[in-house]
């Protein structure tokens, strides 16, 4: 793939490391001087030092035939400048990272693909590793739902049941899914079924229409995770937190 990567600070970087580590053609746009300087020297991408919000930029970039620009600078203003500029020069594939929430709607009404504020994302990341150690890995559906991986501990309430009696027995709602079991000595995963028994030390993979909630990590017998914390339940004072370091 040909790629116009605009900004190279502490997203882009890492953004550009990847992308020319796994073979594509990537073109940089940097506006300062010394980012631009150590990029240059540092991968094999080509590198514009210039402004990416000028038209003249992003042909140099020669986005004429470009598959996809990702914008990554730390001003959403500068951001939706490059992705009008990208859409109105018709490139099939641009990408956007959103500091402000508020400002999701804008990218959208451009056709823009966007990634949320990344420093709200890792600051919900670590919250969600303090608030919930047991779930290994999840990720959240719209505004609510979330699909997460957990391992059943011995005497969890389903440890041992079918997902059929699991049902019956009020453990699992309309609302909870279980999609995929992961367990030792079988090669791949599982595909449950009604019929299908939980065993302890299985890793479920879960959907919740309501999210990781007490009630439903406590069927997988790991009541004790929201008792000991003494956290609050918005990700929002962690990432104010964050944001102030």
């Amino acid at each position: 793939m040909y790629i116009i990567i605009v900004g190279a600070g502490d997203i882009g970087t890492p953004l550009i490391d990847i992308a020319t580590r796994s073979g594509n053609e990537v073109v940089v746009i940097e506006r300062e001087d010394q980012r631009a300087s150590k990029i240059s020297s540092e991968y094999d991408c080509l590198v514009l030092n210039t402004d990416a919000t000028a038209k003249p930029s992003l042909i140099d970039a020669g986005i004429d035939r470009a598959d996809a620009l990702i914008s990554t600078t730390n001003r959403d203003a500068t951001n939706i400048m490059v992705c009008l500029l990208a859409t109105e020069l018709a490139v099939p594939s641009v990408v956007s990272v959103v500091h402000t929430p508020q400002h999701m709607a804008i990218f959208e009404r451009i056709g823009v693909n966007t990634i949320e504020n990344p420093q709200r994302l890792i600051a919900e990341s670590l919250y969600r590793e303090v608030k919930r150690p047991t779930i290994v890995d999840y990720m959240r559906i719209g505004e609510r739902a979330e699909v997460f991986e957990i391992d059943v501990s011995p005497g969890a309430p389903i440890a041992d049941r079918t997902l059929r009696e699991a049902g019956d027995n009020g453990l699992l709602g309309d609302a909870v899914l279980i999609v995929a079991i992961e367990r030792d000595g079988e090669g791949e995963p599982i595909t449950p079924r009604g019929d299908t028994r939980i065993r302890s030390g299985d890793r479920v993979t879960v959907y919740s229409e309501t999210g990781a909630t007490s009630e439903v990590t406590d069927v997988f017998g790991h009541d004790d995770d929201h008792a000991s914390m003494g956290l609050g339940s918005n990700p929002e004072e962690i990432y104010n937190d964050f944001n102030d370091v």
